[in-house]
């Protein structure tokens, strides 16, 4: 078994980091950008603004039974530099896996974004009996920074 807690995937995108943040803090956008499958709409969608925000997700996969929902408790919020989130299913407690944005402009028109899927704070014995995690592939991350690009450049 695998001991690694985290994953990150880095590209950089011909956009300005404030388009990129406007972007990845509207909880509409995220369906679009979903390398993984999962993500199917936002529920009851208003732009991220802080820390504390709370969005909700409306989402599909096997690993859930089908259909459910997920509570996005935003955890790091930078306007145009970092946007963090732990996420649950609806109406619990995040278990401690977290999304984090991280933008790092490279001139006025093109920034690295960095994307880290972390779950080194899960301390629930039988959640991490399961096996899930990684429950989203490098390869899929890679995927959504390259929906991401697509998404500002049209």
């Amino acid at each position: 078994m695998s001991q690694e807690t985290k994953i990150s995937t880095s590209r950089t995108i011909d956009a300005p980091a404030a388009q990129i943040f406007d972007v990845l803090t509207n909880p509409d956008n995220h369906v679009r950008l979903d390398g993984s499958g999962f993500v199917r709409s936002a529920d009851r969608p208003q732009r991220i603004q802080a820390t504390g925000d709370v969005f909700t997700m409306n989402m599909e996969g096997d690993h859930m039974g089908g259909e459910y929902q997920t509570d996005n408790h935003v955890t790091g919020y930078a306007k145009d530099k970092l946007l963090a989130w732990q996420t649950a299913p609806a109406g619990t407690q995040p278990p401690g896996w977290e999304w984090v944005w991280e933008l790092e402009p490279q001139g006025p028109d093109q920034t690295l974004v960095t994307q880290t899927y972390d779950w080194s704070k899960v301390t629930d014995k039988d959640l991490l009996s399961k096996n899930l995690f990684p429950l989203v592939s490098k390869e899929q991350m890679d995927d959504t920074l390259g929906k991401l690009a697509e998404l500002v450049s049209s």
